[in-house]
């Protein structure tokens, strides 16, 4: 049984044009279904606008799906309410991209832990201060530094803060959402590491958002990649990478660096990103594909096994013509 179970989720936010115009919507999220099992690092990549950061908002219930349905833990979670949904939140939790902006500048770094143990736990004052000193020290810093403020800190001390304020309450699983973008190389390295120590010591199962393929890569058992709004190809990671399947995920792939002359020949892609309210009929990639044929402009491809592996699958009529 998967611990997360994503059925055909939406999110759509609606544009109201005018009196007498039907109202349009922007499809940020459209029609996306997978599964995360326990213990699992889940990678999602894509270029900024596709749609990542909105699922992951969605699944920790900061944006209201418009549609679809998603499980944690056999619960039904997308239309929790009320009282349920902060019961609910203790499962499942955030780590945010700006580690500045996601602490308040005012909250000590104890006041700001102490905050979600209070809203979670039945922990006196004594133990909530045992804990929050437990959970510094889990993340790599030293406890006598939780009456500082997030000013006082590195933006890679206040990303350990935040995913430290994530682990607080031992949730089942968290979104990572783009956790190194804004962080040094060096640094990136030292927080991915944190998160695969965190998950061997917690158990908890990561949905880790980026952009950047080779870090999503390094930390996942398996990679979604997204493009407007839907996902256009899953497998695990090391096949997807070294075989990829549609033709967006190899554009996405040669842009990787690599130390030698002998990796992949740079895709450029013609055109802009489609319009996520008047998203094209058929293939949403096909006004830049190299490989679009009149099917793909008529037919939406379904996102399945093209080549006989079950785990790996794309949502491309051309996938052969790539995997060779």
């Amino acid at each position: 049984m998967p611990l997360l179970e994503v059925n055909n989720l939406k999110v759509w936010y609606p544009i109201k044009a005018g009196w007498f115009s039907p109202t349009k919507y922007v499809r940020a999220v459209d029609d996306v279904s997978f599964t995360l099992e326990k213990g699992e690092t889940l990678g999602l990549v894509g270029e900024s606008g596709c749609g990542k950061s909105t699922l992951g908002r969605a699944l920790v219930r900061l944006e209201k799906p418009s549609a679809g349905s998603f499980s944690l833990d056999n619960v039904e979670a997308a239309t929790l309410t009320g009282s349920a949904l902060r019961r609910a939140r203790k499962n499942f939790q955030m780590i945010f991209q700006d580690p500045y902006g996601s602490l308040n500048p005012r909250m000590t770094i104890f006041r700001a832990l102490d905050e979600v143990l209070r809203l979670h736990s039945k922990l006196d004052r004594n133990q909530r201060l045992e804990r929050v000193a437990e959970l510094l020290e889990m993340v790599g810093m030293d406890a006598t530094q939780m009456y500082r403020y997030p000013h006082q800190f590195s933006g890679g001390q206040r990303q350990r803060i935040g995913i430290a304020r994530a682990l607080a309450v031992e949730p089942k699983f968290i979104i990572a959402d783009e956790p190194v973008s804004a962080l040094d190389v060096s640094v990136q390295a030292q927080i991915i590491n944190l998160l695969r120590a965190v998950q061997e010591k917690t158990g908890v199962s990561f949905l880790f958002i980026a952009h950047d393929l080779a870090v999503v890569e390094h930390i996942s058992r398996r990679i979604m990649v997204m493009y407007l709004g839907k996902i256009v190809e899953s497998g695990p990671s090391r096949t997807l990478c070294s075989t990829p399947l549609h033709p967006y995920t190899r554009a996405l792939l040669s842009a990787v660096p690599t130390i030698d002359n002998t990796g992949r020949k740079r895709i450029i892609l013609s055109g802009d990103v489609p319009s996520p309210i008047c998203p094209p009929p058929g293939c949403p990639f096909h006004p830049r594909c190299p490989l679009a044929t009149a099917e793909c402009l008529q037919n939406m491809p379904s996102l399945e096994a093209r080549h006989g592996d079950s785990e790996h699958l794309s949502a491309c009529f051309h996938s052969g013509q790539i995997s060779k």
